[in-house]
């Protein structure tokens, strides 16, 4: 039996590195895929990534199961660290809002960079352009920001129903999105 998020934060807060050891492997794809999403360069992501764990192992004793899940406290480390990376390379603050607003509507605006993410391997990203643009940006805040609907709502200024039903629309239309694309990829 493996053990749970919220037991290997117990063994990080009492230092110890088996525990850690087995949180990164468990979600190092995870932190690292919402660094890389954020910074856009992967070595610069990395330092993210790590940066995330050490924070984690730093401050594993603070997190309470109560408030929410381990994944969801990990990737708002993530997100925190990632964002701090973009206001020291950039004079401007990134707002998550923001950046997820400019992501869809890049993808839906420029088909030469919609075509330049398909053939790298980012299919996502090639999906939501087809996701209405409020859902999309619902999801992104949802999925790659870590935001619950709750916070979704309070950022983009909607009512808690209308967070939850663009988030779920969204994820239903991405995923339509992702099985067509993936039909005609099969020869």
């Amino acid at each position: 039996m493996t053990a749970s998020d919220e037991a290997l934060l117990a063994g990080m807060a009492a230092d110890d590195p088996d525990a850690a050891a087995v949180f990164v492997r468990r979600h190092q794809a995870r932190v690292y895929g919402l660094a890389l999403f954020v910074v856009g360069i992967p070595a610069v992501a990395e330092e993210v990534a790590q940066e995330t764990f050490v924070r984690a192992w730093r401050h594993a004793d603070g997190f309470d199961p109560r408030r929410g899940r381990a994944t969801t406290w990990l990737l708002a480390i993530a997100r925190h660290a990632a964002i701090d990376v973009l206001r020291v390379r950039r004079d401007v603050p990134v707002d998550p809002v923001v950046m997820a607003e400019r992501i869809t509507a890049e993808t839906v605006a420029d088909p030469d960079l919609l075509a330049d993410r398909v053939a790298t391997g980012t299919t996502v990203d090639a999906a939501l352009a087809h996701v209405p643009r409020e859902q999309a940006t619902a999801v992104v805040l949802a999925a790659v920001f870590g935001l619950s609907g709750a916070e979704v709502a309070r950022q983009t200024g909607v009512p808690l129903g209308t967070a939850k039903t663009r988030i779920r629309l969204g994820l239903r239309h991405l995923r339509d999105e992702l099985a067509s694309s993936r039909e005609e990829e099969r020869p």
